[in-house]
């Protein structure tokens, strides 16, 4: 699992850094996923995707300190901190939490959770 995950989160970031995100979290997502932003903003699978649609790409990032916490054989969560920046903009650094459940054979993405540090 925990190989697994975290393989699917650095794809995650893959798809961000190649403007490719919102198909990414489309295709990945819980039908009733939510992802929390820094500033209190809370977005449903639909405001998260379009967001993604209209945000520039990640120019470079770095995740760091991953681990995986399992919460049983079906669901778990990638901890990590991330560096990242858009071109022309200061360097984005926060701690991530991305949870994730088993849907058959396939890993989704239920909670993301971002804390700027």
């Amino acid at each position: 699992m925990e190989d697994e995950l975290i393989a699917l989160e650095e794809r995650g970031w893959e798809a961000l850094a190649a403007g490719e995100g919102a198909e990414f979290y489309a295709e990945v997502c819980t039908h009733d996923a939510l992802m929390i932003f820094p500033g209190g903003m809370v977005l449903d699978r639909d405001g998260a995707e379009k967001g993604l649609k209209d945000a520039p790409p990640w120019a470079r990032y770095q995740l760091s300190e991953q681990r995986v916490l399992r919460l049983g054989d079906d669901a778990g969560v990638v901890v990590y901190r991330a560096e990242a920046q858009r071109d022309g903009e200061e360097p984005y650094r926060a701690l991530m939490t991305s949870t994730y459940v088993r849907d058959g054979a396939v890993w989704r993405l239920a909670l993301h959770q971002q804390t700027p540090v």
